[in-house]
């Protein structure tokens, strides 16, 4: 029987939006309700695609979660891809798509973990990051609270809302002492870069503390050139509760 590999994804979106598992339900089951197509969403339903007993959900109720999220289903973590809508039928009835549960092999298109690493780096961190404006002709640092969830050798990344006017997002994987990934930050609407989807690839180090992780982003600017720069993550609090993240739901000092 194959183990479950949690969702680590979905759950650092949710708690990022500073929600309840009941509170996350409420609002895909209002979002149905509004778009005309009525879902059932529950507390049980949420704790099953977090856990991975549930690997993909159905369309109903994965357009409800784009719109809670803001997010396309494709960046909420789900291992397998959600199953197309019936051609005919009521879409509220059957069930969400099972992750297998008697098979020693990984189901196609799934991520297939690594061993765990050393040490435990969920929490709350505080990112930040240096980067050079052409446009300013000057250097910036951009500062996030960050909610980091791990499973095994992936971490996953989410910007605390409230903490930036920019939303940033990492999917990492740890190797020893070495972390390596890639980053997503979507830049506020109504700020400089007038909401600017930027991304790229990063690589930094752990300390031997465990507490703080340093390195360098490389990324595109919007005339397609390659800018890098230095970029650290340091520790604040271990926990991860809805309480917790709600006080980092305010701009760095």
């Amino acid at each position: 029987m194959s183990a479950l590999t949690p969702n680590s994804t979905l759950r650092a979106v949710r708690m990022g939006l500073l929600m309840s598992q009941d509170d996350f339900a409420r609002a895909l089951r209002d979002a149905g309700d509004r778009a005309g197509a009525r879902n059932d969403a529950n507390k049980r339903l949420v704790q099953r695609w977090e856990s991975g007993a549930t690997a993909a959900p159905r369309p109903i109720y994965a357009r409800a979660l784009e719109t809670v999220t803001g997010l396309p289903i494709e960046s909420l973590g789900f291992e397998i891809p959600v199953p197309e809508a019936r051609v005919s039928g009521d879409d509220r009835g059957g069930h969400d798509l099972e992750a297998p549960q008697n098979s020693t092999s990984a189901p196609t298109g799934s991520r297939i973990a690594r061993p765990a690493p050393q040490g435990n780096y969920s929490g709350v961190w505080l990112s930040r990051y240096e980067y050079y404006s052409s446009g300013r002709e000057s250097e910036f640092t951009q500062l996030h609270y960050v909610v980091i969830l791990q499973h095994g050798s992936r971490l996953t990344v989410r910007s605390i809302p409230g903490s930036a006017e920019s939303q940033l997002s990492m999917d990492l994987t740890v190797d020893g002492n070495v972390i390596t990934g890639t980053w997503v930050e979507q830049t506020a609407q109504g700020g400089y870069y007038r909401g600017a989807r930027y991304h790229g690839a990063i690589q930094i180090l752990i300390e031997p503390t465990g507490r703080r992780m340093a390195g360098k982003w490389v990324g595109f600017g919007k005339e397609m050139d390659v800018n890098t720069g230095p970029w650290e993550v340091v520790f604040q609090d271990a926990s991860t509760n809805k309480a917790t993240l709600a006080r980092y739901g305010n701009p760095p000092e």
